[in-house]
């Protein structure tokens, strides 16, 4: 009997209930399926199909990332503008015919062209995946409902990576044309779905409109996505600095980063849910980011270990220190999503939303050479000063958070608790 409780609860915190948490979640995994896949396999794409060399490649991603990046702002406020059920599906059809076009791209500048197009729609379609699913819920189940997305988000990503590697095999070219015509069906499809969810109300418009870039003014707001920008830094932690540790600091076989790769993937979909417990009011929110930046502290900490030890000891160091960044990983999304469905006025969630994502962006953009140079290039003693960095992120998160709430948005007399009619 007790097996199978224990069999229930944990199908239960992976199955998400039925109804639109469900729906969502779906739709997540098979957008992740697509997604998967190209990250698998686009280098290869890249440079077989379309002829590109890797410095090209290279270029034109890191193009597309700062574009990305100036467009955040503006282009979540498209969201307020169109209604984020509208934006979505017409980002996925966008995404759905880039996708068809790559094997057309007739060198470099097309490359460019659709490279960067496909990023600026990426961030709308995101954004307004967001906010649709937090106006869509009850304040209640919002944090759950995104955990569970991730979760299947997950799955897809697997499933993504498995098709990918099958693309590999047979090394064809048209192969490789197949892969990206079969990731634009796939955008059609979570086109057709998301169409095909529950209309919302629209949100009540400010009296004073605002300009796109005005959130930026909001001092606390921005300090706080800022902050949980930072702690988004245990993605390019796991992904980036901790297998270039394992090959180049550690005498662990190259197989083990495959290995911690899954057991992250395996935890996050076993787990998301329950780590993101708590996390659906602003104060909730504000201890779980706190939690996700002590133990990214605690990450830097027990990884230089295995810097000097030997054999299966090294193993373990690497399994436990890659455990204690993926439960890091766990606990700060859903600080995060947290802080998103409670500080942004419903009327500029888009906005607001897409000035949050601006946070992990820097990031993302810095955090590939800054945190390389201390923890991998520095020889290990880089990891101490990062470690002091993170927790004074996370002791700095609970003021930041109060400081918003306090204050009223941008275009609101007082702040609200909550600021959307949900939907039944």
């Amino acid at each position: 009997m007790g097996t199978r409780d224990t069999i229930r609860t944990a199908v239960r915190h992976v199955v998400p209930p039925a109804g639109l948490t469900r729906a969502l979640a779906v739709q997540a995994m098979v957008y992740a399926v697509g997604h998967g896949l190209f990250q698998a396999g686009s280098a290869v794409f890249f440079t077989r199909a379309l002829g590109l060399s890797p410095a090209q490649v290279g270029f034109g991603l890191s193009l597309a990332a700062g574009v990305s990046l100036l467009g955040t702002v503006p282009l979540g406020g498209l969201t307020d503008r169109y209604g984020p059920q509208r934006v979505w599906v017409f980002g996925q059809l966008l995404q759905a015919a880039l996708f068809a076009a790559y094997p057309f791209v007739g060198g470099f500048p097309g490359f460019l062209a659709v490279v960067v197009a496909l990023a600026l729609v990426d961030a709308a379609s995101g954004t307004a995946r967001q906010v649709y699913s937090i106006n869509a819920l009850r304040p209640e189940e919002r944090v759950t409902a995104l955990a569970y997305q991730r979760s299947l988000l997950n799955v897809g990503f697997g499933l993504g990576a498995v098709i990918s590697g099958l693309v590999l095999a047979v090394d064809t070219i048209a192969a490789y044309r197949g892969m990206v015509w079969f990731i634009a069906t796939v955008f059609l499809v979570t086109a057709v779905f998301v169409r095909r969810l529950p209309r919302l109300p629209e949100a009540t418009r400010p009296t004073e409109p605002m300009s796109r870039l005005a959130v930026l003014r909001d001092r606390p707001f921005m300090t706080v996505a800022l902050l949980s920008g930072l702690l988004t830094a245990h993605q390019t932690l796991y992904l980036t600095v901790l297998p270039l540790w394992v090959l180049t600091r550690t005498d662990a076989p190259k197989t083990v980063i495959a290995g911690l790769v899954l057991l992250n993937t395996v935890l996050v979909v076993l787990l998301q849910v329950r780590a993101s417990r708590g996390a659906d009011t602003a104060p909730g929110a504000a201890r779980a980011s706190r939690r996700g930046a002590l133990l990214i502290s605690l990450f830097c900490l027990v990884l230089p270990i295995s810097g000097v030890t030997g054999g299966t000891l090294t193993v373990v160091v690497l399994v436990a220190a890659a455990t204690v960044l993926t439960v890091a990983e766990l606990v700060e999304s859903g600080g995060a999503w947290g802080l998103t469905s409670t500080l942004p006025p419903a009327a500029q969630r888009g906005a607001y939303v897409g000035a949050f994502r601006l946070g992990s962006q820097l990031q993302f953009l810095a955090g590939p050479i800054g945190l390389t140079a201390l923890g991998v290039t520095s020889g290990g003693w880089g990891w101490f000063p990062m470690a002091a960095l993170f927790a004074l992120v996370g002791l700095a998160v609970l003021p930041a958070v109060a400081w918003a709430e306090r204050t009223p948005r941008l275009g609101e007399a007082t702040p609200e608790a909550e600021r959307v009619t949900p939907v039944p």
